[in-house]
């Protein structure tokens, strides 16, 4: 699973961090990033990025 936040569409609401504490925080500035080794086959992932509103992360799944 590949996770991207666009950092210039980021807006800060913070939705991410609720939907997937396990994979998502809020830096300094409120705005999103990734916990390390957070991301790998979290479920919760698909759903912090239904629940931004401005769209600024993507999940893929990676080949292999």
């Amino acid at each position: 699973m590949h996770i991207d936040i666009d950092k210039d569409v980021c807006i800060g609401a913070g939705q991410c961090a609720l939907a997937a504490p396990g994979v998502f925080t809020q830096d300094d500035d409120g705005y999103s990033t990734l916990l390390p080794g957070g991301r790998d086959g979290d479920p919760m992932a698909r759903e912090a990025a239904r629940a931004c509103p401005v769209a600024a992360i993507t999940v893929s799944e990676t080949a292999g």
